[in-house]
Order: structure tokens, then C-alpha cells, then sequence
């Protein structure tokens, strides 16, 4: 095998944190780089941007996991590690180009995919969801620790050294899986030939959406899926910009923020989430997860000091445990041979979100009018508590963020879908104890790609 030792999740943690590591350094230039590029209508543009970016990604990415199948896991990590961090030089070289290539890099800015495929492809399947969590983890810890040592050094030593930095650790990323990380599917486990033909089964994104409903429990979650996922994803592609433009945070600000609520996002899925598993049960956390849900956006849309950012941001890391309660319940509710397809609906469903919200966000933010005037210079001109908008009319400044209260709305659709969803569904229908498959048998079972870049942590930056 080329690459250092045997095929490990270690291979996968590490190709996951540099990249991530290296956008999570460009939170704060980037949010500068935005406003300055698009000084009319900048959340619009943000949106449009990386609506493109996620629409792309959902429809792209069962045909990178497919032709993986084929060619191999390493040869794909490569490519889609490089394109998704082929616009971070950009930055400072051509504005506008770095934002069109982040849009259409989207074809290619499914590393997620590729590495559960790798990681399914070495691990049991009794194995796969601590592998899972792992690889999650890694990804919350890159976003928690770089944008505050971002933010630093572009106070310290400017924007330019923040990109050189971040283009510096793109390149780390990609030698390392050149040089260090072995191939993961074994040749006898690919086709006879590389010229195999692909079924558009395979390659189509819609496939495994067509197929929501046939069980009525499944239709139900997917439906809750959808309705809370839609907001999320829409948060994350413009909460930073928000704090910084409207809210005025300063850069290092932003990145406490994020510090902070990624922080307590970990210790809502790992130790509170295991407590309320046991003590309340799997509906009543999700049902628990949905309303901190519906509270934290509600608070953000009619917030307009900091420290009632602060306060949703605590009750955010709460509305973390949501998906993966749900993610408990597919697991529970479902038999083992139909793992795979009912866990590529959920990934599917959150791929099609991850493009729509962006869009919908920053067109609601457009229909309400809440524009940038102007640069924020908060850390100056101490106005950290104001909000700095365009039009101000009386409606933006009892509601400073209008989309904010849409997603409440429609997390508040989810929780009364997800009140029906019966909890012992098919639980005791799959007690037969099926034979384990072997790490390389086990990838066809990986949750299919359906733009799953935009992962389980909370605080994703949707410029990665």
C-alpha cells in the first residue's frame, strides 16, 4: 500500500481537522472580504453563494461516492480536499474570483462523503458510529480552536498572513494524504474494470428521497429532518456576518462566540445528551432538542444586545443533541440491511437543506431590508451594542432579524410532526443478530453522500 502504515480512522481525523482548520482560520477576513465585495445587499450575496455552493454539493455527491466505489477512496480525498481549498489563496488575490470559485467548488466539496466511506471501509459495523463521532468531533475541535487563533493574527499581523497561513495548512492537507494516507478499498473489492459502468441509480441525488415514503415512521422523521435542519443550515451561512455586521461584534468576538458555544455544543452531545437518553428517552429528547431549538432562534431573531446572543448561543449547544437523538432512533427503529438506505435519506435531505437555507436566508434578509451601510468598526468606535443598518425602520428594530423567526416557525412545524413519530416502531422488529461484515465488505452500507458537508456540529462555518 502507498501511504504510512495500514488504513486507520487516524488517516480520516487528521485529513478532516487540517482541512477545516485551514477555513476556520478565514472566519474573520472572510467576513470582511464579503462586505467589502458586496457592499449592496451582502447577506443576499451570502446566500446566493453558498446556496449555490451547498445545491451543487447535494447533487454531486452520490457520483464522487460512486465513482469512488471505482477508483478508489484516496484518489477522490485528494480531489476534493484540493478543490474545497483551492479558493483560499484567492482571497486575497482576486475577491471576486474566490467567491465564484467557492460557489462552483461545490461540485467537488464533499470530502465528508469520501471519508465515511473510507472510514466504513476499514471499520465493523458495531464500530462505525464511534468512528463517526470521532471524525464529527475532530471537526467541532478544528472550528472551535482556528477562528480564534484567526482572528489574532489578523489583529496582530494583518489578513494577508491569516491566508498565507490557511493556503499553508490546504497544502499540508494534501501532502499528507499524498504521502501518509494509504488507499482504503482493496482492489479485489472494486469492479472487474475500471470501465464499469455506473448506474444513474447510483449517481442520482433524488434516488434515496424517492423512497421517504414508504414507511410512514420514516416519512415522519425526514419531515422533521427537513423542517429543522432548513433554519440551521441557513444560521450557518450567515450568523458570523450577522454578529459582526448587525449585532456589532468584533472579530475576536465572533470567535469566543464560536470557542465558546462549540465547547458547550460537545458536552450537549456527549455527556448531557447519554443522561437524557437514559432518563427521558429518545422521542423526549428530540422533542427537548426541538424546543431549545425554537427558543435560541427566536431569541437571536429579537435580540439586539450582545449578551442575548450570548444567552441563545448557551441554549444553541443545547438544541445540538436533536440530530443526533435522531440519528438514535433511525438506528433503532430501522433493520440492519436497511441501515445504509434509511440514513442516506437523512443525509439527503440535509444535503438538499444545506443549499436551500443559505438561499432563503439571505432572501428574507433582503425582503426585510436589513442591509450594511457600512464597515462596523466596533472595536473604534465602541457602538458593539448597536445595531448598524442601512434602512432602519421599526420593524428591523423590534425584529433585527427577521429570517431568525422564520426558522423558529418552522422548528416549531417539526416539533408537532415529530410528536407523532411512535417511539417503539420497529424497535424489537430487528433483534436478530446478524454476522458483522468485515471493514472492507462494509462500505456499500456507509451512509450514501447527499451533500453532507454540512455536518452534525452546530457552529459549522458554511464557507468550508
Amino acid at each position: 500500500r502507498q501511504g504510512i502504515g495500514e488504513p486507520s480512522v487516524y488517516h480520516a481525523v487528521v485529513v478532516i481537522f487540517l482541512e477545516f482548520f485551514a477555513w476556520g482560520l478565514l472566519t474573520t477576513p472572510m467576513l470582511t472580504v464579503l462586505h467589502q465585495t458586496f457592499p449592496q445587499h451582502t447577506f443576499l450575496m451570502n446566500g446566493l453563494i453558498h446556496g449555490v455552493k451547498g445545491l451543487l454539493s447535494f447533487l454531486s455527491a452520490p457520483l464522487i461516492g460512486a465513482l469512488s466505489d471505482v477508483w478508489g477512496r484516496k484518489s477522490f480525498l485528494l480531489l476534493t480536499v484540493f478543490f474545497t481549498c483551492a479558493p483560499i489563496p484567492l482571497m486575497k488575490i482576486s475577491p471576486w474570483w474566490y467567491f465564484a470559485v467557492i460557489s462552483m467548488s461545490g461540485v467537488f466539496a464533499v470530502t465528508f462523503s469520501v471519508i465515511f466511506a473510507y472510514v466504513a471501509d476499514i471499520t465493523q459495523e458495531h464500530e462505525r458510529s464511534t468512528a463517526y463521532g470521532l471524525v464529527s468531533a475532530t471537526f467541532a475541535a478544528s472550528l472551535v480552536t482556528s477562528p480564534a487563533i484567526g482572528a489574532y493574527l489578523s489583529q496582530a499581523y494583518g489578513d494577508t498572513l491569516v491566508v498565507v497561513l490557511a493556503s499553508g495548512v490546504a497544502l499540508l492537507d494534501i501532502g499528507f494524504i499524498l504521502l501518509a494516507v494509504p488507499e482504503s478499498l482493496p482492489e479485489e473489492m472494486r469492479p472487474v474494470s475500471w470501465g464499469a459502468p455506473i448506474s444513474w441509480e447510483q449517481a442520482d441525488p433524488f434516488a434515496s428521497l424517492r423512497k421517504v415514503g414508504q414507511d410512514s415512521t420514516v416519512l415522519l422523521i425526514c419531515i422533521t429532518v427537513f423542517l429543522s435542519y432548513l433554519p440551521e443550515a441557513g444560521q450557518y451561512s450567515s450568523f458570523f456576518l450577522y454578529l459582526r455586521q448587525v449585532i456589532g461584534f468584533s472579530s475576536e468576538t465572533v470567535a469566543a462566540f464560536i470557542g465558546v458555544v462549540g465547547i458547550l455544543s460537545i458536552l450537549a452531545q456527549t455527556v448531557v445528551l447519554g443522561i437524557l437518553m437514559r432518563s427521558i428517552g429518545n422521542k423526549n429528547t428530540i422533542l427537548l432538542g426541538l424546543g431549545f431549538q425554537i427558543l435560541q432562534l427566536a431569541w437571536y431573531g429579537f435580540g439586539s444586545q450582545p449578551w442575548m446572543m450570548w444567552a441563545a448561543g448557551a441554549v444553541a449547544a443545547m438544541s445540538s443533541i436533536t440530530f443526533p437523538a435522531i440519528s438514535a432512533m433511525v438506528s433503532r427503529s430501522t433493520d440492519p440491511d436497511q441501515q445504509g438506505v434509511v440514513q442516506g435519506m437523512i443525509t439527503g435531505i440535509r444535503g438538499l437543506c444545506n443549499g436551500l437555507g443559505p438561499a432563503l436566508y439571505g432572501f428574507v434578509f433582503y425582503l426585510f431590508h436589513v442591509e450594511l451601510n457600512e464597515m462596523a468598526e466596533v472595536e473604534t468606535l465602541g457602538k458593539a451594542s448597536k445595531p448598524n443598518m442601512a434602512n432602519p425602520t421599526d420593524e428591523s428594530s423590534i425584529i433585527p432579524g427577521p429570517p431568525f423567526l422564520f426558522g423558529a416557525c418552522s422548528v416549531l412545524l417539526s416539533l408537532l410532526v415529530a410528536l407523532f413519530i411512535p417511539e417503539h416502531n420497529l424497535a424489537l422488529r430487528s433483534g436478530s443478530h446478524k454476522k458483522h461484515s468485515t471493514g472492507a465488505q462494509a462500505h456499500p452500507h456507509s451512509p450514501p453522500a447527499g451533500g453532507s458537508d454540512g455536518k452534525e456540529p452546530l457552529l459549522e462555518d458554511s464557507s468550508v
